[in-house]
């Protein structure tokens, strides 16, 4: 039994955890290591899931049994090796049909090379990749710039890094990674729309995108804290938030805080800074710790707290207020195309209610004339400016005080970054300011 074939089946298995069992790339990824090839096959096979099921469906007399759905699985992995890898047809088709002994489901070997063979040298479907209401959704929000979006949604994310300049310098760390024979560069950087000659926030000297993707543990210096992972469009957070770098003081609140890289990226500009991390799940919380222990942050302060309630509240005020609300995550299909497949648009109201209610309640903590920023990584208005106007209409000691940003494009109330910028997620950022006390 080759070694291939056993990488298209653990592929078979890890897909079927998510279109089957409802469960996430990151889950299944974490309970069960796989090759970097087994996580090209699931990830690609989900990134392309709705084009390569129904190539397979039209090509079976009949539905596939539930026990089987391991094996429609492992179609699915076949048939994104013909359209979209640069495997050999032949090999594609060995290896996966090989895999049906390692799923002890021989008697699909022939069901399996017919229909591989079957779309062997056909050209892929034309299909947006997103599930119907969503691309509705896109198409409401976006208009003809919809299916570019879409587009841009179905390519591999960069590879970005944040550096840690409490602990190492731009150069030095650039110097770092050429010794290590990695290649990286600046974030591009566009002219934002309707600037006017306010105020610009863009990535900083801390902001480095790799030419190739590597693990985390092979970047110079991980492990002493030099460097972290994080989306170049995550890192425009901390500059909105707080200001130019070294400009802030006082007390901010991360209520949603794990992971925390948004957190402890405005740490690492505002040495002035203390923090206070609200986080209601113990095991992300400790992940948190961790990560604040790796980075050496020691001016935070993480709690275990509901940040819908003001249970964990001492009636101290704060100057800034961060509110990285749970979404959609329809702005990160590139690095999570679970999302396509899981995400159903009843999932939206329950969303949008926490949303309103974290809002509501953290405003109350916001120090008149402290700042609050909304973000989430939704590419969705219902979750982004809906829930900014909702929160306006019903406060109105909150003003928005947007500020452009060198990608994306300005909303009613804030700004949106798209995935068509190959260097940034999906996020929405409004930025509201309490009005002083009298």
């Amino acid at each position: 039994m080759s070694e291939g074939a056993r990488e298209r089946a653990a592929a078979a298995r890890l897909l079927r955890q998510v279109v089957v069992n409802r469960r996430t790339t990151d889950q299944v990824f974490a309970t069960r290591e796989a090759s970097p090839l087994v996580q090209e096959m699931v990830l690609g096979s989900l990134r392309h899931h709705f084009s390569l099921s129904t190539a397979v469906d039209g090509r079976l007399r009949q539905p596939l049994r539930q026990k089987d759905q391991d094996v429609y699985c492992l179609l699915i992995v076949g048939a994104y090796q013909l359209w979209h890898m640069r495997v050999p047809d032949h090999a594609a088709i060995f290896e996966t049909v090989g895999a049906t002994r390692v799923l002890r489901k021989t008697w699909a070997k022939g069901l399996v090379n017919a229909v591989l063979r079957s779309l062997a040298g056909q050209a892929p479907l034309e299909h947006s990749e997103h599930p119907p209401w969503l691309e509705a959704a896109l198409a409401e929000a976006y208009g003809d710039a919809a299916s570019e979006v879409m587009a841009a949604d179905n390519a591999r994310a960069p590879m970005c890094l944040r550096l840690n300049l409490l602990r190492t310098g731009a150069e030095d760390y650039e110097a770092r990674l050429a010794e290590a024979g990695l290649t990286s560069r600046a974030p591009n950087r566009p002219v934002p729309t309707g600037a006017d000659g306010r105020q610009v926030v863009g990535p900083g000297p801390e902001t480095r995108v790799l030419q190739e993707p590597v693990p985390a543990g092979r970047l110079p210096g991980f492990a002493e804290g030099l460097v972290s992972v994080q989306d170049a469009g995550a890192q425009l957070a901390a500059p909105l938030l707080t200001g130019p770098a070294g400009t802030a003081a006082g007390r901010l609140l991360d209520a949603c805080a794990a992971p925390g890289g948004k957190l402890f990226h405005a740490l690492e500009r505002q040495p002035d800074l203390t923090g206070v991390a609200l986080e209601s799940n113990p095991d992300r919380l400790a992940a948190l710790e961790a990560e604040a222990a790796r980075l050496g942050h020691t001016r935070l302060e993480p709690r275990q707290a509901d940040a819908t309630t003001l249970d964990w509240w001492d009636g101290t005020t704060y100057d800034y207020v961060l509110v990285d609300a749970p979404c959609s995550g329809t702005g990160t299909l590139r690095r999570h195309p679970d999302i396509k497949v899981l995400r159903e648009p009843g999932d939206l109201p329950a969303l949008t209610d926490l949303q309103r209610r974290l809002m509501a309640n953290l405003w109350r903590v916001v120090e008149p004339g402290g700042t609050l920023l909304y973000c989430t990584c939704s590419i969705l208005t219902a979750e982004n400016d809906d829930v900014v106007a909702h929160f306006l209409a019903q406060h109105p000691d909150a003003r928005v005080t947007g500020v452009p940003l060198t990608s994306g494009r300005p909303t009613r109330h804030g700004w949106q970054l798209l995935p068509t910028d190959p260097d940034t997620d999906g996020f929405y950022f409004a930025r509201l300011r309490k009005s002083p006390s009298d």
